[in-house]
C-alpha cells in the first residue's frame, strides 16, 4: 500500500468504519507514523491535530478501536478503516461522533452476540444451548419458526408477525452458525442476483 502523505501536507484523512455494522464512527487524520503504529499494534492511532502528537485511540478511555482491515482510495490519499470498537467512540459516549446507534447493521451486531454465546459456550444462554442440541434440532427450530410466521401472516396481528418474524430471523443466524456460514455469505449471493 503506497500512501500520499504529501497531498495533505503529511496529513491524510482516515474515516473508522465498525467492521460488524459497517456504522462510520469517526473521522480523523495520520501522518506516517500514525499509520506504522497502527499497523504495528493493531490499534488505531491518528495524529491529533488539536494535542499536536500521536493519539492512539483509547488511550485515556479504554475504548480501543481494534484494527480488522485497512483499505486505501483510488488516490492513495485516504484511509478506510474497518475496526471492532471497544465501548463508544465518541467523547460525548455515543457509539459513532456522527449520530448514536442505528439500525443498521444491527444484524450483524446480533450475529455477532449469537457466535459470542457460543464460542464462549455460556452455559446459560439459551442460543448456546440449542446450538449444543445440534444441527437438527436448529434446523427444527428454523422450521417451526417460519411455520409461525407463514401463520401470523394470514391474520392481521401485526405484533405477532413482526414478534414471529424476529424469532424466524434470531434462529436463523443459529443455523448459519451451525453450518459455519456468517450473514455476509448470503448476503454476497443476493449481491450476485441484482440485476
Amino acid at each position: 500500500m503506497k500512501i500520499d502523505f504529501k497531498k495533505g501536507d503529511g496529513l491524510i484523512p482516515v474515516i473508522i468504519q465498525n467492521d460488524k455494522t459497517l456504522q462510520v464512527l469517526m473521522l480523523g487524520y495520520m501522518n506516517e507514523d500514525a499509520y506504522q503504529k497502527t499497523k504495528a499494534e493493531q490499534k488505531v492511532t491518528l495524529y491529533s491535530r488539536s494535542k499536536n502528537r500521536l493519539w492512539t485511540k483509547g488511550e485515556e478511555s479504554g475504548n480501543f478501536l481494534f484494527v480488522s482491515e485497512i483499505k486505501i482510495d483510488c488516490d492513495n490519499d485516504t484511509l478506510l478503516i474497518k475496526a471492532n470498537p471497544i465501548g463508544p467512540t465518541c467523547h460525548l459516549g455515543t457509539v459513532s461522533c456522527f449520530a448514536d446507534n442505528t439500525d443498521k447493521g444491527f444484524v450483524y451486531q446480533l450475529e455477532s452476540i449469537v457466535n459470542q454465546r457460543i464460542d464462549e459456550d455460556d452455559k446459560s444462554s439459551y442460543t448456546n444451548k440449542l446450538f449444543r442440541k445440534g444441527i437438527n434440532k436448529v434446523a427444527q427450530k428454523v422450521g417451526e419458526e417460519a411455520v409461525e410466521l407463514v401463520i401470523e401472516s394470514k391474520d392481521s396481528n401485526d405484533d405477532l408477525f413482526l414478534n414471529e418474524a424476529a424469532d424466524l430471523l434470531y434462529h436463523y443466524l443459529i443455523l448459519l452458525k451451525a453450518k459455519d456460514y456468517r450473514f455476509q455469505d448470503v448476503e454476497a449471493v443476493l449481491k450476485t442476483r441484482m440485476r
